[in-house]
């Protein structure tokens, strides 16, 4: 049955990350140790059937390219350049960090100074999926510790993209397989790379800006949803693929920027709508891959230092990331938000240590090393982010946030400032006294200006919540675009206030249900309020028929 392989790949893959991401959650553990097990029981470690190792990793390549396309489309070139001052030398000096802690640990274990600095390197780099999926469970993406961890992670994929170039060059410097010898050598190499890096983000910024929004705009003049949905996905692998094999980035990178100058089309919201069921499939698949290529008995055979990697995955690189940040006078939020979010490696870890192994400058053990400290990683970091909630809500209790912020009187609480938030809260004006929560600090400053009361905050916590008053309010206005967001949001504000009369929007009737059943009063879709609009604007009755004569 190899003509099938791809087949049985996806059905093992998905079935089994199914099953045991079910048991995952009934004992109360991420879904994701369920798919990494999944994983370990298809992989070539553990006896039974054995999914294709090739493909699994090709098809995990293809969940890291949605993730990072639909990041994009909700990061813009602005939001980008905001965070340049602190992403660029942050990533910069962590990533130095954590590979020294790496050259150290490896010289305690008798390697090379070449092995020692690409396992320093492939413990640098955090993995895209696991950080974009628990900042996008929290509804931090947009916010400002979001931007800062996206625009770290986008440094730190350049940087990769820089040593897998360097590596083959400066193999035999560093005591591994020396290359035939190309032109300029390794400042030849260094060049030609950012070189390419800069073509490609010129191309992007001046071809794909107005290409990419074009194309999108005379799709959706057909009509055509199929059509519209196929041409976000051939505009997503296309430019993704297009990226690594003419300019030589990485596929994660090319999405990204397809996403980012998507975004800057009014289309932007559905076309990551529509991408989004195959972002979670494929997403699942990477996990399950990552899970294949463990092999467990390394734990067993060499413990200390398992856990020696471990402590510089976790420990070593939060601490490094959390003073950097402080040293940049940013909030402790914000520090422990991004030391948490870089707790862990994955992709291009994977993709380091097999280029170090193929040009005998990494052990194997070190690349088993890798993946044992991977997993772990990945599995602890839902455990460091359950921590880190529990400490950002006692670090606001300690600044008193838990106190109601606003007078105890009848208004409005409105979650969430983007088009259609700012649409509601400017028809507010006048109308009763409004409340907004908004967790990004730019926004929340705009607001402010703009004369409105702001709490700023995540409103799942029911300290932030509270904080606005909502126990003496009247009315709460969801307006955060992603309905399981919403619905946390909803059911956390009905448990404190059974009384307050709760609006949120949603995209489906499905979205309706779930709101309507975690205690919303009223879940609004756009094209049913479009279309009562319409008929506010018709004839009240039917014209007489014209008389005949």
């Amino acid at each position: 049955m190899h003509h099938t392989s791809l087949i049985a790949t996806i059905c093992a893959g998905l079935g089994l990350a199914f099953v045991f991401g079910a048991i995952a959650n009934r004992f109360k553990l991420p879904v994701l140790v369920g798919y990494l097990v999944a994983g370990v029981v298809v992989g070539p470690f553990t006896p039974g059937y054995v999914a294709d190792t090739e493909l699994a990793p090709q098809l995990a390549e293809i969940g890291v390219i949605l993730l990072m396309f639909g990041v994009g489309l909700h990061f813009s070139v602005k939001d980008l350049l905001a965070v340049r001052k602190i992403a660029i030398p942050g990533a910069v000096v962590q990533i130095l960090a954590a590979t020294l802690m790496g050259v150290g640990l490896a010289h305690l274990l008798g390697w090379t100074l070449g092995a020692g600095i690409v396992f320093g390197l492939a413990l640098s780099v955090a993995s895209t999926v696991v950080l974009l999926r628990a900042l996008q469970e929290r509804r931090l993406i947009e916010t400002d510790r979001g931007r800062i961890a996206v625009g770290w992670l986008i440094v730190e994929d350049l940087a990769m993209v820089l040593a897998l170039v360097l590596l083959p060059a400066l193999s035999g410097i560093l005591g591994g397989e020396a290359p035939p010898p190309g032109p300029g050598g390794v400042l030849g190499a260094f060049a030609m790379t950012l070189g390419k890096v800069a073509a490609f983000v010129a191309f992007m910024l001046i071809v794909g800006r107005r290409v990419i929004p074009w194309i999108l705009h005379r799709i959706a003049h057909t009509g055509s949803r199929e059509l519209f949905r196929l041409a976000v996905l051939a505009i997503a692998l296309g430019v993704a693929f297009g990226s690594a094999a003419l300019f030589g980035v990485s596929f994660a990178l090319g999405a990204f920027f397809a996403g980012m100058i998507m975004a800057e089309s009014e289309l932007s919201q559905q076309a990551a709508n529509e991408t989004l069921p195959l972002r979670d499939a494929f997403a699942v698949l990477f996990f399950v891959s990552i899970g294949m290529l463990f092999n467990w008995s390394v734990v067993l055979r060499e413990p200390l230092a398992v856990l020696a990697t471990l402590a510089i995955i976790v420990v070593g690189k939060s601490v490094a990331a959390y003073l950097i940040v402080v040293f940049f006078k940013r909030p402790t939020s914000v520090a422990l938000t991004i030391s948490a979010s870089l707790a862990q490696i994955g992709e291009f870890s994977f993709i380091l240590a097999g280029l170090g192994v193929s040009l005998k400058l990494l052990p194997k053990e070190g690349q088993d090393l890798i993946l044992a400290g991977a997993i772990l990683s990945i599995l602890l970091n839902p455990l460091l982010f359950a921590i880190l909630d529990k400490v950002l809500v006692k670090l606001e209790k300690r600044a008193g946030v838990v106190a109601p912020a606003v007078a105890a009187q009848p208004h409005g609480v409105l979650v969430g400032y983007g088009r259609v938030g700012k649409a509601v809260a400017e028809g507010l004006k006048g109308r009763m006294p409004l409340v907004v929560i908004e967790d990004e600090g730019e926004r929340a400053d705009e607001l402010r200006e703009a004369g409105f009361e702001v709490i700023q905050g995540n409103a799942v916590r029911p300290e932030v919540l509270l904080q606005a008053g909502l126990a003496e309010a009247t009315h709460l206005f969801v307006a955060v675009p992603s309905p399981f967001e919403a619905a946390r949001i909803i059911e956390q504000a009905r448990a404190a206030s059974p009384a307050v009369k709760i609006i949120a929007r949603a995209y489906t009737d499905n979205d309706v249900d779930l709101l309507t059943q975690m205690g919303a009063t009223h879940a609004l879709i756009g094209e049913q309020e479009i279309a009562r609009g319409m008929l506010a604007l018709a004839p009240r009755k039917a014209p007489p028929p014209a008389s005949v004569h």
